[in-house]
C-alpha cells in the first residue's frame, strides 16, 4: 500500500510541475527583434509605420505633388502622390532575371511576390533609385484590382524615374495587361 501512494505521491507531483513549467512557458513575453543601421530613426520611423498599418486614422498621410517633395517628405511621414504605373517581366530586354536590391531574389520562375516581415506578401516594383529598397507601396486607382495593391521596391530600371514605378508581372508578355496608367501611390513605408 506504501509503494502505490509513493507512485501516486510522484505522479501528482509530477503532473504539478508540468503544470508549473507550461503556465511559465505559455505566459512568457514575446519580443520581436528589430535591426537597423541607424536606431536614431529607426524607432521613430517604425514605429509611424506601424501605427499606420494597424490604424490608417492616427497617422495622417501628407499628400504631395511633386517629386521632389515625396524625396522630402518621405523619410519623415507617408506621402501620397500621382504617378504613372507600367508593367515588366524578368525576361524584358536589359533584364537579368534577378532584382536590383538585396536579397536580389531571382524572378525568372514567376517568382514576382515577396515576403516581407511586416506587411507580409506583396509584389515586386521598380522604382527610382532615390526611393530606398524596401519602401512599401500601396497602390490605388489601378486597374489590376478594385482594391489597394501593396508593393515593396526590390528593383531598378534606366526608364524608371521620378513618379513612374514599374510593375513585376511573370513575363513581358503578361505586363502587357498592366499598360502604362495613372495611379495614386502611397509609400507607407520608407525604405527597410
Amino acid at each position: 500500500m506504501k509503494k502505490v501512494l509513493s507512485i501516486a505521491r510522484n505522479q501528482i507531483l509530477f503532473m504539478t510541475l508540468l503544470c508549473v513549467a507550461f503556465f511559465i512557458v505559455a505566459t512568457s513575453n514575446k519580443t520581436k527583434e528589430i535591426v537597423t543601421h541607424n536606431i536614431n530613426s529607426a524607432r521613430s520611423v517604425q514605429a509611424v509605420h506601424l501605427v499606420s498599418k494597424y490604424n490608417p486614422k492616427v497617422v495622417r498621410v501628407k499628400t504631395v505633388s511633386t517629386f521632389a517633395e515625396v524625396l522630402k517628405y518621405g523619410p519623415k511621414v507617408p506621402v501620397k502622390f500621382n504617378g504613372v504605373m507600367t508593367g515588366y517581366g524578368p525576361d524584358c530586354d536589359g533584364c537579368g532575371g534577378h532584382i536590383a536590391c538585396p536579397p536580389g531574389q531571382n524572378v525568372t520562375n514567376s517568382n514576382i511576390f515577396f515576403k516581407d516581415n511586416t506587411y507580409g506578401k506583396v509584389r515586386i516594383l521598380a522604382a527610382s533609385a532615390s526611393i530606398p529598397c524596401g519602401s512599401i507601396v500601396k497602390i490605388t486607382n489601378s486597374t489590376l484590382s478594385k482594391g489597394a495593391i501593396v508593393g515593396i521596391v526590390l528593383d531598378r530600371g534606366v526608364a524608371i524615374q521620378g513618379t513612374k514605378m514599374d510593375f513585376l508581372e511573370k513575363s513581358e508578355s503578361a505586363a502587357s495587361v498592366v499598360g502604362k496608367q495613372m495611379v495614386t501611390y502611397e509609400i507607407v513605408r520608407w525604405g527597410w
